[in-house]
């Protein structure tokens, strides 16, 4: 009966260890002789949209670059949007030195 017991539990850990979310793994390359690598846990949906995502031969580094500049470029302009809307200016002209 133990030994029931003891197999229930492996096969109970292996099954979590499959559904456990998958890591995108970052390389830094300007560091060659000892890249850092940092793991990023994902649940499996971002991981197949991540997937769906990259072009052929992109790496996940080069993905994530991609949208981080895409990211900061929205919130760049959504800023300049926000602070045109609440902002009062002077003309140039009614500037005086």
């Amino acid at each position: 009966m133990t030994n029931m017991l003891v197999e229930s539990k492996k096969r109970a850990i292996d099954a979590a260890k499959q559904e456990q979310a998958k890591r995108v793994h970052i390389y830094n390359a300007c560091n060659m002789i000892m890249p850092a690598v940092k793991r990023i846990p994902v649940t499996e949906p971002v991981w197949k949209e991540l997937s769906e995502m990259r072009s052929a031969g992109q790496t996940y580094a080069e993905l994530l670059e991609e949208l981080i500049e895409a990211r900061k470029k929205d919130r760049f302009a959504s800023d300049m949007m926000r602070i045109e809307e609440e902002g009062t200016f002077v003309p140039i002209s009614e500037i005086k030195d």
